[in-house]
């Protein structure tokens, strides 16, 4: 996944209305759209090294989005849009190895009547659904952990997954970690235990988990190397 433009460094001073960072460039402070609604939690704070993108978009009234937060030496992708760019490069590309390279593959497919999924992936006789993930919060050394805020929306689209199951469809949660600092992926028990419960049931339900993370260039951010998961 390439960035439509170069990176801009700044410093981070504030996030505001979910959607808003301001952000310091040089000696300038400029207001950017933030387009990750969850808690960031563990990445906002003040004086942390972020890098923005400019849109050549004149129409847009916020020029520039906040895409990478720099937490302990270690560069976070917080753009949560890119997270199906990044997982369709790696399908695209055959970076993913659970999957044959002649698949076929389309993206926000509707299930049911109200459910959408990320991916449908098909091969003759295959089809598999696949739900992606973002996964940015690090409390502990190495370890991943998601979600970092209760996620009623992942909790429905488990629950859909399983009844596409029944339906026939091979069954895939792929939880994106935006970060190269991590080697494993664990729920957040104590963030979201209603998640954490359904996603355990759901594993013994032939719910399969892919977990990786990131690599990270002045061009974009591409899928790397797979990590352990944990629940």
């Amino acid at each position: 996944m390439y960035f439509e433009n170069k990176l801009i460094s700044g410093i981070f001073v504030k996030r505001y209305k979910r959607f808003f960072v301001d952000v310091l460039i040089g000696k300038k402070i400029i207001t950017a759209h933030c387009p990750n609604t969850g808690s960031m939690q563990g990445l906002l704070i003040k004086g942390n090294k972020v890098w923005l993108s400019k849109s050549n978009n004149p129409n847009r009234k916020l020029k520039y989005t906040l895409q990478i937060i720099e937490d302990d030496n270690s560069k976070v992708g917080v753009n949560t849009h890119q997270t199906n760019k990044i997982f369709l490069d790696a399908l695209e590309n055959n970076r993913i190895k659970e999957f044959n390279k002649n698949i076929k593959i389309k993206p926000e497919v509707k299930f049911g009547e109200n459910t959408r999924f990320d991916f449908l992936i098909t091969d003759k006789n295959y089809k598999a659904f696949i739900e992606v993930k973002n996964v940015t919060l690090v409390r502990k050394p190495k370890i991943a952990e998601f979600p970092d805020a209760i996620t009623s929306r992942g909790t429905k689209h488990i629950h859909e997954l399983v009844k596409a199951s029944k339906k026939g469809y091979e069954i895939y949660i792929a939880f994106i970690v935006q970060r190269e600092d991590c080697d494993q992926l664990s729920i957040a028990k104590d963030i979201d235990p209603e998640y954490s419960e359904i996603l355990s049931k759901s594993v013994k339900k032939k719910l399969n988990i892919l977990c990786y993370d990131c690599k990270f260039s002045t061009k974009g951010i591409k899928l790397n190397k797979k990590i352990k998961f944990r629940l």
